[in-house]
């Protein structure tokens, strides 16, 4: 019977997701993984600011960012532009800086928004995959495969992880909506 441990392994696998998501979300605070959804365009391939990139955060509403090569300094505050995630990258010499702005009471709020809503979509994967494994059991009861009360066993079991899975959702979410509020 892997079909629970399929299903564990899934459900980890949309926590890590949700966690992965919530990263780019802007608290107060200068973070590096702000920049893990931008990409850049060096030596003819995309890839991202981390690849091409030191990234520090010397100060608490800054963040620097110096290129391995140098000439790609240029390449990487276009790219911070064109990615349009709300920071005016400064180039500065062989640097790039980001000054992380002061957030108001409305932005903290969009962004408490949107930590709810990928919680949301986090816990909709759970539930779907939650599905697909019962639909899974089902088939197996009914090729004989599976026994009726081994059938509602691993069904129950299954709930027990969707369960688990839905509350450190919430928990995931309630972590990062603390520190976006936090000033």
């Amino acid at each position: 019977m892997d079909i629970l441990g399929q299903t564990k392994e899934k459900m980890l696998a949309a926590l890590e997701h949700l966690k992965n998501e919530l990263k780019s979300i802007r608290t107060g605070r200068a973070n590096p993984s702000m920049l893990d959804s931008v990409f850049v365009e060096i030596y003819g391939a995309l890839m991202r600011i981390k690849d091409a990139a030191a990234i520090n955060a010397p100060e608490a509403r800054q963040l620097l960012i110096t290129p391995f090569d140098s000439q790609n300094t240029n390449a990487i505050g276009k790219a911070i532009e064109k990615a349009n995630i709300g920071l005016m990258p400064i180039v500065d010499g062989n640097t790039v800086r980001l000054k992380i702005p002061q957030m108001d009471d409305n932005v903290r709020k969009e962004m408490i928004k949107l930590c709810h809503k990928r919680c949301e979509e986090a816990k909709v994967s759970i539930r779907n995959i939650r599905r697909d494994s019962n639909e899974h059991a089902r088939k197996m009861k009914a090729d004989g495969n599976l026994a009726e009360d081994q059938m509602k066993k691993l069904e129950k079991n299954i709930q027990d992880l969707t369960d688990k899975s839905c509350k450190e959702a919430d928990d995931i979410s309630a972590k990062k909506e603390k520190e976006v509020s936090t000033i």
